[in-house]
């Protein structure tokens, strides 16, 4: 293993901890540059080339000559996994998880208690900006553990209502119970904490990738932190294998380059694009704004075609039923998503649709690990506004005091930040403040194949609520346009009803609600 810490006291300020940001090269191929080289050669070979036949001649002609030429498949070979600590949840949003292409296991905050402030202070700050930045974290912190303590009586009446509390004797019970309180509570309380709250993950990403992140590291409202984080991941990989980027590769992009620098929009978003947007949306979460309009009939050509079958032999309402009905279709039913394997689920990808959608950063963190369903996600540091603009979460709606607290809360940090805009702190710097209850807009589009796994996960009431309540609205539309669809969806327990037993695959963590009697007509509890 090989780790690398950046430099740092790891000391606190006013009790917020931050040692900066720690990277450890967990796990690599063996000769990952020379694997790439290999992988090139056997492209031209009548055999497999061994990593062990290159030379250093090839090393300094075929790596360049096939990066140069852009056949970049033979860096994908090499993987790379990394331990990341002391990273913000703002850089793992806004950079390391922006793209489809690594995979990721990150600290949950539904799980996992924050029992001290642990965050991101930039560099940059300093002196008095300093000590208003690492004040107002602080505070935060505080608000967490207060909504904590407020949100438990809440949390313990809904669901002792939901799981008839009062005539369940058994202590193990009892003592899980409580377990899902603090779950509960603290699920909903992280609402407060910025997204300068440190993440701790597990990240694996392939050669060209980590090429790619080099090269974009200083695009965007991270920049200084995504080069020290990304930089550390390159010296990681240079010590076991120096050639990896000694013959290939590009420097980080010079800002003046950056598209998304050189438009140089406002920093405070459009009150009036705002406005536009809220009023669009509506009361939902997430809109449909456009979609494949003959979609039943395209997918059931796409199903014609793979079998050879005539219209006359196989009907639309058929084909489109062989492969979303689960009783048709038993890839639906299983734990492991096949459908890329189908030939027959793959007509899926013909149909398309695309949502406006409002989610808080702490939801949309989750909504953004499907990354098949791609969305245009705001850089924040355009989006700035002197007035909070966030997502109340309903647990903290239904209590005046858990309210008044989370606006109290929410309040200070907009303050702080603005006040380090005021001196002269970049904006984007100073919306590390914000907390994880601000509202994101964006548009996300998918096609049928991958909504269907994020649908099928995401409206179980296991769900994150945010998430749950944006799918609702999407099966909602889409089953208004393409009944066709809107019939075969719903999460496990409607999808292995009557044909697979338990229905929910989630063993002790039902939810206790028989959703399957009467989808999509649920009213959540919690």
């Amino acid at each position: 293993m090989v780790a690398i810490k950046q430099a740092g006291s790891g000391a606190s300020d006013a009790g917020v901890v931050d040692g900066g940001p720690q990277v450890e090269l967990r796990r690599w191929l063996r000769a990952p540059y020379d694997a790439s080289i290999a992988a090139a050669r056997t492209c031209y070979s009548d055999r497999v080339i061994g990593i062990d036949e290159i030379t250093p001649g090839q090393r300094r002609r075929i790596g360049p000559l096939t990066y140069e030429g852009g056949h970049h498949t033979v860096f994908q070979h090499s993987t790379f996994e990394f331990a990341l600590e002391g990273v913000s949840r703002q850089l793992v949003w806004s950079f390391l998880h922006r793209h489809p292409f690594y995979n990721s296991e990150q600290q949950s905050q539904r799980y996992v208690v924050l029992n001290e402030p642990r965050a991101h202070v930039p560099a940059a700050l300093r002196g008095g900006d300093r000590a208003v930045y690492v004040a107002a974290v602080a505070s935060a912190w505080r608000a967490y553990r207060d909504l904590s303590g407020l949100l438990e009586p809440v949390v313990t009446e809904r669901l002792a209502r939901l799981w008839n509390l009062s005539r369940r004797r058994s202590r193990s019970f009892r003592t899980s119970i409580e377990r899902e309180v603090e779950k509960r509570s603290i699920e909903t309380a992280r609402y407060v904490v910025p997204v300068a709250c440190h993440a701790a993950m597990v990240h694996t990403v392939s050669g060209i990738v980590l090429h790619r992140l080099r090269r974009m590291l200083r695009l965007g409202d991270v920049a200084a932190e995504a080069e020290a984080v990304i930089s550390q991941m390159v010296a990681a990989v240079e010590k076991v294998d120096p050639d990896f980027f000694r013959f290939i590769g590009d420097p980080p992009l010079p800002e003046e380059q950056l598209l998304e620098e050189r438009l140089q929009p406002a920093a405070s978003v459009s009150d009036l694009w705002l406005r536009d947007f809220d009023e669009r949306l509506g009361a939902s979460n997430s809109r449909l704004v456009a979609y494949t309009r003959s979609a039943p009939a395209i997918v059931a050509d796409a199903v014609r075609a793979v079998l050879g079958r005539s219209a006359a032999e196989l009907s639309d309402a058929a084909a489109c039923a062989a492969v979303l009905d689960p009783g048709q279709n038993a890839y639906r039913l299983g734990a492991l998503n096949v459908s890329m394997h189908s030939p027959l689920m793959q007509t899926l990808e013909h149909a398309h649709y695309t949502f406006s959608k409002k989610l808080s950063h702490s939801a949309d963190s989750q909504d953004q690990r499907h990354r098949m369903v791609p969305g245009s996600r705001p850089l924040l540091s355009r989006h700035d506004t002197r007035v909070p603009d966030v997502i109340v979460p309903e647990l903290i709606q239904a209590d005046p005091r858990a309210y008044a607290r989370f606006g109290e809360a929410v309040g200070e940090l907009w303050e702080a930040k603005n006040q380090l805009v005021a001196n002269g702190v970049d904006v984007a710097t100073a919306q590390y403040l914000l907390p994880n209850a601000r509202a994101i807009r964006f548009q996300e589009s998918g096609t049928l194949l991958h909504l269907l796994h994020k649908w099928t996960t995401r409206t179980c009431l296991n769900a994150q609520r945010e998430i749950y309540e944006a799918s609702l609205d999407e099966v909602g539309q889409v089953s208004a346009v393409h009944p066709e669809f809107g019939r075969h969806l719903g999460p496990p327990c409607v999808v292995r009803d009557g044909r697979v037993r338990p229905r929910c695959p989630e063993g002790s963590h039902f939810c206790g609600v028989p959703v399957w009697k009467s989808f999509p007509a649920i009213q959540r509890v919690l």
